[in-house]
């Protein structure tokens, strides 16, 4: 086992935005990697290829040695002493920035003093600017408005299965269910026992991110909050909406909550990269329906924790999995619906829907695929393969079991790849 792990896909991003001239900014999920990334990997690629120590400023504002840079323009001057000569690029690393924003100041992001620190440095013409911070206050969406076109965004995410692996090794299988249940952030791989993981990621939750949120947007329902992430974590890859979720609040559990409420928590939970939405998108007519979506975790360990390790149903846990792995490789990902006319039982014409697991484009390509745990009767076969058939395109489409069985296709041009070939070779998609 290395003693460290490999984020190549990150690293790769951060090499090639060097010195592009923006403000890059590093997001994600808190307790991601955004941090190693940068201090760590980035840090030692830039030794290595010839830049000197001293080029290389670097402050974390969580350090209580450097409360006074939290303070813009005591951070300002601080960078700009230690920049003090003109013959080579200085790399400016920030960790935390959150803690040089007030609270006022995040109540009107147009006036966060820090922004305005931060694009006067990019003006020095021998700056390379490259920042980390608390999503739930640093979001990517107010990134790109607050640096006035000069910020560059990359997003971190949990290990995904082939990082996970690369560092475990051993039994594919059994490393996969190890994964499958506690998930990829990174420092579940440093706790010894199965009480320790349960506990660090049990704490993500109460202690990390349910506190950053409500800090930011002021929350006055916590415990609506509480609520709304056990349902989404208990019905990962169901469709749902804010009124069915509303509803269901109210029924089972007797609290009473509107819509409204709903919507404006579904967004901060997004926001703060805990959940992401996957629209439901009209194959045939080219447009998204308004509702409703479904929801998936950005880690499945943090799911399954939040619920105490229950609702262990395998095929939402694969379908989860699969989708985060798409997100990883850069994919946008929406839910496909599929309208098929048929007869009915009583030998009139009606209107189906068929739903494609998930549609996904990547730059200039487009692939259907389907998430199927096994494929074990005819039957199951025609009802994963009727919405393919039904879209009468030529895009890739390919069904993924949770199979060792190696990669085929059949006579309807449509690719049997096996769950552990996909999480593992990067271009499984195009095989």
């Amino acid at each position: 086992m290395r003693n460290y792990i490999d984020r190549d896909s990150y690293l790769e991003q951060l090499k090639n935005r060097r010195e592009n001239g923006l403000i890059k900014v590093i997001t994600g999920i808190r307790r991601c990697g955004k941090s190693f990334l940068l201090f760590n990997l980035f840090y030692d690629y830039l030794l290595k290829d010839g830049i000197p120590e001293d080029h290389i400023i670097t402050i974390a504002l969580d350090d209580d040695t450097n409360t006074a840079c939290r303070e813009p323009a005591k951070l300002s001057e601080y960078i700009r002493s230690r920049i003090i000569d003109k013959t080579g690029t200085y790399y400016i690393f920030i960790d935390e920035v959150q803690y040089a924003i007030s609270r006022e100041e995040l109540k009107n992001p147009d006036d966060i003093r820090l922004y305005n620190v931060l694009n006067g440095l990019l003006r020095l013409r021998n700056v390379d600017i490259y920042v980390t911070g608390s999503n739930s206050k640093m979001l990517s969406k107010d990134v790109m408005t607050a640096f006035r076109g000069r910020g560059d965004s990359v997003e971190v995410h949990p290990l995904s299965f082939r990082e996970y692996y690369n560092y475990t090794g051993g039994d594919k299988t059994e490393v996969y269910e190890e994964y499958a249940l506690y998930g990829g952030m990174p420092l579940v791989l440093s706790q010894k026992t199965d009480d320790d993981k349960f506990r660090y990621l049990s704490s993500l939750f109460e202690e990390v991110y349910f506190k950053d949120i409500m800090e930011r947007y002021q929350i006055g329902l916590p415990e609506i909050l509480g609520e709304l992430t056990d349902a989404l974590c208990s019905s990962i890859g169901s469709l749902t909406n804010a009124s069915k979720i509303a509803r269901t609040l109210q029924t089972v559990k007797g609290i009473k909550v509107d819509s409204g409420t709903i919507t404006s928590y579904l967004t901060y939970l997004s926001e703060s990269f805990l959940f992401r939405q996957a629209k439901r998108y009209d194959v045939k007519g080219k447009k998204y329906f308004s509702y409703p979506s479904k929801y998936y975790c950005s880690d499945i360990g943090l799911r399954n924790v939040r619920l105490n390790l229950r609702q262990q149903e395998e095929t939402h846990i694969m379908e989860n999995i699969i989708y985060n792995d798409l997100i990883c490789r850069g994919c946008s990902v929406d839910v496909g619906v599929v309208e098929i006319f048929e007869n009915g039982p009583d030998g009139k014409r009606k209107k189906n829907n068929y739903e494609i697991d998930f549609v996904i484009n990547r730059g200039t390509k487009k692939y259907y695929i389907q998430s199927a745990l096994t494929i074990s009767s005819e039957q199951k076969s025609k009802t994963e393969l009727r919405p393919f058939l039904a879209t009468r395109d030529f895009f890739r489409k390919i069904i993924i079991t949770k199979t060792t069985m190696k990669p085929w296709t059949d006579d309807n041009g449509i690719l049997h790849l096996g769950l552990y070939d996909f999480l593992l070779k990067p271009d499984a998609l195009d095989w």
